[in-house]
């Protein structure tokens, strides 16, 4: 090849193409790249040019590293940590029988779909599977609680505007 314009017919080995090699070099010119390799089979296509336009620093190779200087931070009395005594614990929550509804995620549970409107059960209530049963709030989206059994709600574990971890019982549901 002598320059840019030199054309290689199509029946000698040129398995990049000269019309494709220069498109990749505009396409080099008006990028960020500065450098690519490109293989086809045994072929192989390295692409140059010059430095990026932005500074590389780089530390020569052949030099230790200096050895960071230990300097004696000043000390404290220490105190040993003394674990609290444990929280008196409350009267364990009796679960009543029957089929558990626990939060598909973690949000702000909610019993009613406003503030001012009536809860969506009550305890005591009887349910059919789709009934909606309160919402959960996450990420600004409110996510509809549906009742996956028919039944009466025998409990509600949480209360309205509390917030709720995934998988936390919500209420208990009594099959009919």
């Amino acid at each position: 090849m002598k320059d840019e314009t030199t054309e290689i017919p199509a029946d000698q080995n040129d398995p990049f193409g000269l019309s494709a090699v220069r498109d990749l070099l505009q396409m080099l010119e008006q990028s960020d790249v500065y450098e690519i390799t490109i293989e086809r089979g045994n072929s192989k296509l390295h692409v140059k040019r010059g430095q990026p336009t932005g500074m590389i620093y780089s530390a020569p190779m052949n030099q230790p590293v200096p050895a960071p200087i230990a300097t004696p931070l000043p000390t404290a009395p220490v105190t040993p940590f003394v674990q609290p005594p444990p929280a008196p614990e409350g009267p364990p929550v009796e679960m009543p029988a029957g089929h558990t509804i626990t939060a598909p995620m973690v949000g702000t549970f909610y019993a009613a779909p406003s503030p001012k409107d009536k809860p969506f059960v009550q305890e005591g209530d009887e349910v059919r599977v789709g009934d909606t049963v309160g919402i959960i709030e996450a990420m600004k989206m409110m996510n509809e609680i549906e009742s996956d059994v028919a039944g009466r709600v025998a409990r509600i574990l949480v209360k309205n505007g509390q917030p709720v971890e995934y998988g936390q019982p919500l209420m208990v549901i009594e099959p009919l």
